[in-house]
């Protein structure tokens, strides 16, 4: 049996575990947990993760190169006014800190080996988007089992979440 579970970190207290502040950025960070507690490893080679609002817009999870390029501020490059290119430095290049923070929270994982479970945290742009939770739906597909073949979607409602008592109730 395997199970999958979603925690939205769009809470200020929450993003707090974060150096860098993602709705600031127009990302939305999701903590995915995959558990396996049957008896066969469970691929996720193939995994795919899409954000779907209440629109029924489908936003893909960010890479990490789409995370390095947004939060550096890239934009077109830069025009000289002489002939020859001038080397210069990169604009807008991530900290080490940074970048060691996104490859460390990011969902990586390959397998859930028999009776574990995998985490990691999920980015996806919801730049212009502005109330991106209710009524939209993690979905989650993909997943093998060892033979190779597909299990069973996921579709995780982020509305229950959204409907869920505070600590503070």
């Amino acid at each position: 049996m395997v199970t999958a579970a979603a925690d939205p970190y769009d809470l200020t207290e929450k993003a707090q575990i974060f150096s860098v502040h993602w709705s600031e950025e127009g990302f939305l960070p999701i903590f995915l947990v995959i558990t396996n507690d049957g008896d066969q490893p469970v691929s996720l080679v193939d995994l795919q993760a899409q954000f779907i609002t209440t629109r029924r817009d489908k936003i893909s999870a960010a890479s990490n190169e789409d995370l390095y390029r947004r939060l550096a501020h890239i934009s077109g490059a830069g025009t000289s006014p002489l002939p020859l290119p001038i080397p210069r430095k990169p604009k807008g290049a991530l900290s080490k800190k940074t970048q060691d923070e996104i490859n460390a929270a990011q969902f990586t994982a390959k397998a859930v080996e028999p009776h574990s479970t995998q985490s990691g945290f999920l980015f996806f742009d919801v730049s212009g988007i502005s109330a991106p939770e209710p009524g939209a739906h993690l979905y989650l597909t993909g997943l093998r089992n060892a033979k190779g073949t597909e299990l069973m979607y996921f579709e995780i409602a982020l509305e229950k979440y959204l409907a869920a008592p505070s600590k503070a109730n």
